[in-house]
């Protein structure tokens, strides 16, 4: 694949460069293209070597950095395979079979239950890529989805009891949980975008409805999951008692935009302190705190995943901590380049988990197969999307046809031929004689919003077809 035919980017640390790159090349090297020679499923997605099964919770991770390919590597066609397998009472579910494309049941997940992203996936697709018509199209998927999750778990106090391996939070001690705080969040986040979506629609309905449901289940998680001792989400037991075991599921809640500003602010503090969930590699998946926790990161327990990375880093920018998020970004990142490049002898590569206070990955659990090289899944979700919307600061709407660039500070950087629906632009920063400039680029109008946090500058402008530049010291 040509370098040209999807985004390339610029950064100071040539080597974060290099990472993106190589991400894009593994993704080449991974895709499968139509189906063929037995094998069934989507009609591109991203198949591992040796990979049986098919994954919803794994397509959904994909499509948050594969909506950057400029439909190189469309993630619609692994998503729509799903919607297509959906049952009559409204099931989709986790894993299915690449051969035969039968449901695969895990014992401790026998429906097939996963982390119910979707509506937050549809949401990203639009702003990503401007498609109204899929968004209006999923609707009823999702809805029939939403619904069938509901009757599986709801109970009678409006919390929700899902099988534990469907939080895909491993070997995590949770014994006496029923009530999970984590899944809860979650179907919190789904009804909230599912809320978002309406607006878009203009459906007034639909919003209603599951604003409805929102702030009920939003309600119930803030009465009955927040510890005011503690200050911090937790689990409950069969007689909604706290489970006082702390665990990185809890920060969905921030994702999900559930906590106030003041029980935000404790969330925060434990993230940053060292104790409990700051330590140099963010985040491990148990504090430093817990007797569970081991650094040398036996499964869960320790592992640092990209995936909740990412998950907090945008449950952080809703917070207003994009700074501590793009930080820990960057944290994160370079625990992958010194395990992607060790010193002495030793052989890097990319992992589905990392180590909290040094380089390397887990221990190999052979049992298990945990941690998977070079999961792309689990990488991408920093190397690409991270990179992009944190690291450089790009946040991008279609719809709007805006582009804000948040720095906390000037640093030379930018993106080069990002698509924009049927427009590709430019961007990046350096400093000349002239001071600190943006250039631009476009072939169609836009408006672009430069943030500059320390300087404490925002400027809003709209961004004619052709190249422009803008003197940012002026601003």
């Amino acid at each position: 694949m040509s370098k040209d035919t999807i985004p390339s980017i610029s950064f100071y640390d040539q080597d974060f460069v290099d990472l993106y790159d190589r991400t894009w090349i593994r993704i080449e090297e991974y895709w499968k293209q139509k189906p063929d020679d037995g094998f069934s499923g989507p009609e591109g997605c991203l198949l591992l070597s040796g990979q049986e099964t098919y994954s919803l919770f794994d397509a959904c991770l994909s499509s948050l950095f594969l909506c950057y390919s400029n439909q190189i590597y469309s993630p619609f066609p692994m998503l729509d395979y799903f919607y297509h397998l959906q049952e009559e009472d409204g099931a989709i579910r986790n894993l299915y079979s690449t051969k035969d494309g039968s449901f695969v049941p895990q014992p401790d997940n026998p429906d097939g239950l996963c982390i119910p992203l979707l509506a937050y996936i549809e949401f990203n697709f639009y702003h990503k890529i401007g498609n109204k018509k899929r968004l209006k199209d999923s609707i009823p998927y999702l809805q029939k989805y939403f619904a069938w999750i509901a009757k599986l778990c709801k109970q009678e106090n409006g919390l929700y009891a899902p099988p534990l391996a469907a939080c895909q939070l491993g070997d995590i001690p949770r014994k006496n949980v029923i009530y999970p705080i984590d899944f809860n969040a979650q179907m919190a986040l789904n009804a909230l975008y599912m809320s978002y979506i309406g607006d878009i629609l203009n459906d007034k309905e639909l919003s209603f409805t599951y604003k409805q449901m929102f702030f009920a289940l939003k309600t119930r998680i803030n009465n009955l999951m927040w510890d005011p001792i503690d200050n911090f989400y937790y689990d409950l037991d069969k007689n909604e008692k706290p489970v006082k075991d702390k665990h990185i599921g809890a920060f969905w809640t921030l994702l999900a935009e559930i906590p106030n500003g003041e029980k935000a602010a404790y969330l925060v503090e434990s993230l940053k302190d060292p104790e409990v969930f700051g330590t140099d590699n963010p985040f491990p998946c148990v504090p430093v705190s817990s007797p569970a926790f081991n650094e040398r990161g036996e499964g869960y327990c320790g592992s640092v995943l990209p995936f909740f990375t990412f998950m907090v880093c945008k449950g952080l920018e809703k917070y207003g901590e994009f700074i501590f998020a793009r930080d820990c970004a960057i944290r994160h990142l370079y625990f992958i380049l010194d395990t992607l490049h060790p010193e002495e002898d030793k052989v890097g590569d990319l992992w589905e988990a990392y180590l909290p206070t040094k380089e390397g990955a887990p221990r190999l659990d052979e049992a298990t197969g945990f941690p998977r090289k070079r999961f792309l899944p689990q990488i991408g979700l920093i190397t690409i999307t991270l990179m992009i919307e944190d690291i450089i600061g790009l946040d991008i709407s279609l719809p709007r046809k805006t582009v804000d660039w948040t720095m906390p500070t000037l640093e030379s950087m930018g993106v080069d031929n990002l698509s924009l629906k049927r427009n590709f632009v430019s961007i990046f920063c350096n400093k000349n004689d002239r001071g600190w400039e943006a250039r631009l680029e476009s072939e169609k109008l836009y408006y672009f919003t430069i943030i500059v946090l320390d300087q404490h500058k925002k400027k809003t402008l709209p961004i004619p077809s052709g190249k422009c530049s803008i003197l940012i010291d002026k601003l």
